[in-house]
């Protein structure tokens, strides 16, 4: 292996394990649990669904309202 080969290696040993070892500490420190951590995004996930849902409902109720709004005109004009 040439020597450029050999660098390559040893800064991809390192770049992998710093890392293992971020995940590590990142483990040690973490503020809750992995059910917790799932919980919660699973709450966010469903509040960001019915907002969603109501936003959508929203908007084609106000695109309804203008088409209706548009078709008045040409019906009354006819």
């Amino acid at each position: 292996m040439s020597e450029q080969g050999k660098q390559v290696a040893r800064v991809a040993a390192m770049v992998a394990g710093g890392a293992v070892i971020g995940a590590g500490i990142g483990l040690l420190f973490a503020p809750q649990t992995g059910a917790e951590t799932r919980r919660d995004i699973n709450r966010y996930a469903r509040k960001a669904q019915l907002q969603a849902t109501r936003w959508t409902r929203a908007v084609k109720s106000g695109v309804q309202e203008i088409v209706d709004r548009t078709k008045r005109p040409m019906v009354e004009a006819a």
